[in-house]
């Protein structure tokens, strides 16, 4: 938002670019071109690719003489898919991916993504561990990009004080006022109803808590007006008023707050939901070596803090490598314990879920 700032189809951050639709090139010098030191780079779009596009990837290029061609990831699942298709064909229309995490584990099933080499990433040890994306076998598929919170938000002309618990979602009192994102697997909404009314998400363990699950979360679908796809469509509605409440990202309603408009981010009692994106290279792309380069620059402490402070995101790297201050860490981050998703459900039991997230939520 999310920023971003936006991001992922199955997961995150699907951006659809406000105005600025497309790809995004920066400027290559003649003299780079003609050492085909150059890289593709997907990132979602809107927010968040303005501001890769004018803080990170012109010091990239300044301090590695690569030049970054920074191409515009479309919503959902849709990227995963054109990356696949494309690898078949020997192409890449991206040659490094900003994914999400189970556009990850998708990727890793059919082999997507290029095994990295940790020994030329040494940055990467500045890592938390769980930012670290592996295959069964141990290869390195995916390292941590950026993470980001989905959260409570609200216009703050039509709600005076800010919500506090997700169970806001459920209140009576906010019949046909809602705008929630219309994925089972970018949602993360069955995480939420079990962290805030079962005890935790550890009671999607059986088939028996995911229904239980299901018909407690079917209870909030008088009040949703909008099941959103389109961040942008979502974004306008809580900016006007006229969707005054829902899920969005955190770093996305910070960047709209910082601009004037009429809107909160709140980190609810339960925790706001943490997700986050892999940096991935595809396994047709030629430039294996620039990758490296880049991943390992976008690892540094000092540029995780850049992009906190630029971008909107959470940072990848342990909190006491970091010179943010309080406020700017609190800015994009939360020391509540998050709601983390059960990526392991939408790999194990994609199919199933979505259809019962169709037959009782949406449909």
């Amino acid at each position: 938002m999310n920023k971003r700032i936006a991001r992922s189809g199955i997961g995150r951050r699907t951006f659809v670019a406000t105005g600025l639709a497309g790809a995004g090139t920066l400027a290559m010098p003649n003299v780079l071109k003609a050492q085909g030191r150059s890289l593709k780079v997907g990132v979602y779009g809107g927010y968040f690719k303005e501001s890769f596009d004018k803080h990170i990837f012109p010091e990239f290029t300044k301090a590695t003489g690569i030049a970054v061609e920074s191409v515009a990831e479309p919503t959902g699942e849709v990227w995963l898919v054109q990356l696949a298709q494309a690898a078949k064909a020997g192409r890449a229309p991206a040659d490094v991916s900003m994914m999400s995490q189970v556009a990850m584990l998708k990727g890793r099933a059919i082999d997507l993504w290029t095994g990295l080499d940790r020994a030329r990433i040494p940055n990467s040890d500045n890592l938390i561990g769980k930012f670290i994306n592996r295959y069964p076998d141990g290869r390195v598929a995916g390292i941590g990009a950026v993470a980001w919170y989905i959260t409570l938000v609200s216009n703050t002309k039509v709600y005076p004080q800010a919500p506090t618990s997700w169970a806001a979602l459920w209140d009576p009192a906010n019949r046909n006022r809602l705008g929630l994102l219309a994925l089972v697997s970018n949602s993360f909404l069955l995480e939420v109803t079990a962290k805030t009314f079962m005890g935790g998400t550890e009671a999607l363990d059986s088939e028996e808590g995911l229904l239980k699950a299901f018909g407690k979360l079917a209870e909030v679908k008088s009040n949703v007006r909008l099941w959103y796809r389109d961040e942008a469509q979502f974004e306008q509605a809580l900016k006007s008023g006229e969707i005054p409440m829902g899920q969005y990202y955190h770093d996305v309603t910070g960047l709209a707050a910082a601009d004037g408009h009429p809107v909160r981010s709140t980190f609810p009692k339960e925790g706001g939901i943490l997700d986050s994106g892999c940096w991935a290279l595809s396994r047709a792309s030629k430039k294996v070596d620039e990758a490296h380069v880049f991943i390992d620059y976008m690892s540094q402490p000092s540029i995780q803090a850049t992009m906190s402070r630029k971008v909107g995101t959470a940072p990848t790297v342990k909190r006491s490598l970091l010179d943010l201050s309080d406020d700017e860490f609190a800015s994009v981050s939360s020391e509540i314990d998050p709601i983390v998703p059960r990526y392991d459900l939408y790999q194990t039991r994609s199919d199933w879920l979505n259809q019962k997230w169709t037959e009782l939520i949406v449909g």
